[in-house]
This record gives structure tokens, C-alpha cells and sequence, in this order.
């Protein structure tokens, strides 16, 4: 599968901007002149050199200009706007790393967006989701995410507080809702958080799918329960007060914007039957006559003697949070110098739900990325996806993960070192 036209307009979109960073990380003092700026930058974007002297009349006098110096110095510009380049002083046309951005920025400013990487089924794009979604124009077939939290103690990537989480969360996949597919779904993965101070939990989860429905037309359809190995908690109310019970589990919560014609198939995620199962159906079924609960629930000769392929799960999906594809990307991150993302999902959830809610080479879209599990995933099940992820060092730690799938080809590549 190759990029659709649509995202290749916006891979090239900013890849120049990708090639303009690039140039200041090649010499190692990370500075250079624009005459420098602009022979690096084309020869990186493999653009002829012959085209910076190309002029086009501008504006109203009709004044010819270098359309490309001119797309060069905007990028320049933006880099400047970001705190990584800085005018050196007393020397004209001539810019250099600043400390920060020798040092790598950690988060990109709104506005702004970098193409990371990209394979044969997606791309991975360093911005604020909502620069990147507010432009998008193709069909999305599921939005599968992990949105940070709103705790009382942020994690590294920043959460925001919880009074002003649902206008968050509803405005971060507003852009995307308007490009699902009839039937296409929406799964955020969030768990519970504890009022400030206090052993009570926030209503924050039951508030925002109320809001999800009145305010993006979004149906829940279930709340599926991911139980886990995680560890105990919370410390205070479990352990210390002894007013609460230790966490179990966290929510992935399922919407739809048209139930009736949801393109979810649970026929994709059929499990293996029980031994006793496979029993009952060599027996050809139930042997025996009964009634349940006044009535609500018979067991007829035959019963559940039919022969399937499998059973459908039930919405308690038991998914270690030990996950070797975590472990693999994090070490490497860390060899790399990198922040691995702190709070991240088990590959084979991500997998699960990929399969369950879409089809093969159908669209799932990650405001989200982190660590790029989303993603993956979907490059395992042969979906095509789109990511966007606003923290350098989870999408340039993240891309180490798709290495040797097809088509990859690593873009922030910005050795912002000293």
C-alpha cells in the first residue's frame, strides 16, 4: 500500500521544513550561512540547485523573487519562532543552533508540524494534533488513542488539569469525528483518577461521554474493561488509609457516531473455545431441558451443539501491561539518549482492537501517538494509519519500532547534539 495523494500533498507539505532543521545539524558547529542554508537544504530535499536561482514576479510591483529561498527563509524562520535557531551576532545572513536546540526542544509549538517518519501504511507526524487533524480530508475509519490523563501530578508529557479536560479531549478529536467514516468508531483508552485530596474518584470519565454524545454526536457502545497486572494503588487510599481497593483495570471506551451500521466485527477477534466447550460441541449440545432466572434464560436439547469457528469475546479483555514490544522500544529509546514515553499500552490490546474495529487496509488515525503502539499495530494487521505526537523524543524513539517494515523512511532526523 502507498500513501494516499492526499498524504503525500501533506508529507511534502513540511518536509521541506524537515530538510531547512536538518541543514543546521550538519556542520558541527551548527552554524551556517543562507547561501549555505540554501545549497544543504535543496540537496537534502534532492530538489536541483539550478531552481534557487529560478524568480517569479511578487507582488504588486511584480518584483522577481526566488519563490524557493523565499520557502527556505519562512522554515528558517519557524525554527527561529521555535527557540532552536538564533541570529549570530554581528555577522550578517548568518544563523546557529541555539542551546535549546542543540539540546532538542521537547515539545513541538502549536502550528507547527514535521513529517517524522512514514512506511508503506502511514506516517508519523511531530505537531499538535489538532494542526495536523484541522487539515485532513480523508476517510477515518477508527480513532484509537490513549490521551493523557488528567492527574493532579503531570506526568513528563504534560496533562491537562481537570477542568478544562472535556473541552480537551472534545476539541483534540472534533477534526477527526468529522472525517469518520458512517459506523466508524472512537476508542479512548482512560482510567480512573481520585478527586484532589480525597479517597472519592472523579466523575470526570462518566462526564466526558455525556459530552462526547451532546457535543460530537458520538454513541457509547461499550466500555470495554482492560484488567491488568498493574501495580497496586492508589498507595494513599489502599494502602496507608485503608479506605479503597487497589486498581484492576482501566476503561477503553468504544463510541460510534451510527450504531446501526458499525463496521465492528467481533467475527475478527473470535476466541479459541474452552476444552469443556469443544467437549459439549463433540456431544452435539446440550443432553438436557432447563429454565433460568424466571424464565429470561432456557437451555434446550442441542444447546450451543453448534459447531464455530470460535467464541466472541467477552468486554473484560485480561491484557498483561507487560509487553516486550514496550520493553524493546524503551531500552532503545533510553540507548538513544531518548525520553521513552512513560505510560504506555500493551501492543497486543492495540492489536486487538485494530482487528476487532476495522478492516484490513481501512484508515485508524492516533491524535496520541506516544510511543507509536497505535501505529504498529496497525502495520501488524495491514491497516493503513496516520499519527501525530507533539514530544520529539517519543515520535524519533517510537520510529525505532518500524525499522524493518516496508517503505520505512526515517525524516526527523535533527542530531540536535553538542
Amino acid at each position: 500500500m502507498v500513501l494516499s495523494t492526499s498524504q503525500q500533498q501533506l508529507a511534502n507539505q513540511i518536509d521541506l521544513f524537515e530538510h531547512v532543521a536538518g541543514a543546521y545539524a550538519q556542520p558541527i558547529s551548527g552554524r551556517l550561512t543562507n547561501k549555505e542554508l540554501y545549497r544543504i537544504a535543496v540537496g537534502r530535499a534532492g530538489i536541483e540547485a539550478s531552481n534557487l536561482n529560478r524568480k517569479t514576479p511578487v507582488g504588486q510591483a511584480g518584483k522577481e523573487r526566488s519563490i524557493l529561498k523565499r520557502q527556505i527563509r519562512w522554515r528558517q524562520q519557524t525554527l527561529r519562532q521555535l527557540g532552536i535557531i538564533e541570529r549570530v551576532e554581528g555577522m550578517r545572513g548568518v544563523w546557529e543552533l541555539t542551546q535549546a536546540g542543540k539540546s532538542k526542544l521537547l515539545k513541538i509549538r502549536d502550528g507547527i508540524s514535521v513529517l517524522g517518519f512514514r512506511t508503506d501504511l502511514g506516517m508519523a507526524i511531530w505537531s499538535n494534533c489538532t494542526s495536523v487533524f484541522s487539515k485532513w480530508d480523508e476517510p477515518i475509519f477508527l480513532v484509537l488513542t490513549s490521551p493523557p490523563y488528567p492527574l493532579s501530578q503531570p506526568r513528563a508529557y504534560g496533562n491537562p488539569p481537570i477542568e478544562e479536560y472535556l473541552d480537551f479531549i472534545c476539541q483534540s478529536i472534533e477534526p477527526l469525528v468529522r472525517n469518520l467514516v458512517k459506523g466508524g468508531n472512537v476508542v479512548l483508552s482512560l482510567g480512573d483518577v481520585f478527586e484532589q485530596g480525597s479517597p472519592a474518584k472523579s466523575t470526570y470519565i462518566e462526564e466526558l461521554t455525556i459530552a462526547l454524545r451532546k457535543r460530537l454526536g458520538l454513541y457509547l457502545m461499550n466500555r470495554i474493561v482492560w484488567e491488568s497486572n498493574k501495580p497496586p494503588g492508589p498507595i494513599q487510599w489502599a494502602s496507608k488509609q485503608r479506605m479503597q481497593l487497589n486498581e484492576g483495570y482501566e476503561f477503553c471506551l468504544w463510541f460510534c457516531n451510527d450504531p446501526n451500521a458499525c463496521i465492528a466485527d467481533n467475527r475478527r477477534v473470535l476466541e479459541p473455545h474452552t476444552e469443556a466447550h469443544k467437549k459439549l460441541i463433540e456431544r452435539g449440545g446440550e443432553q438436557r431441558v432447563a429454565i433460568h432466572g424466571d424464565g429470561a434464560y432456557h437451555i434446550r436439547h442441542g444447546s450451543y451443539g453448534q459447531p464455530t469457528v470460535g467464541r466472541i469475546p467477552r468486554n473484560v479483555f485480561h491484557v498483561s501491561n507487560h509487553c516486550a514490544s514496550q520493553r524493546a522500544y524503551k531500552k532503545r529509546a533510553k540507548e538513544m539518549g531518548l525520553v521513552p514515553h512513560g505510560a504506555t499500552m500493551p501492543l497486543k490490546l492495540a492489536r486487538k482492537l485494530v482487528r476487532f474495529l476495522t478492516d484490513v487496509e481501512q484508515t485508524v488515525a492516533d491524535p496520541f501517538g506516544g510511543s507509536m503502539t497505535t501505529p504498529f499495530a496497525c502495520e501488524l494487521e495491514n491497516r493503513s494509519w496516520i499519527a501525530t505526537e507533539n514530544v520529539f523524543d517519543y515520535v524519533r524513539g517510537g520510529a525505532e519500532r518500524f525499522v524493518d517494515r516496508p517503505g520505512y523512511e526515517l525524516r526527523l532526523n535533527i542530531e540536535l547534539t553538542d
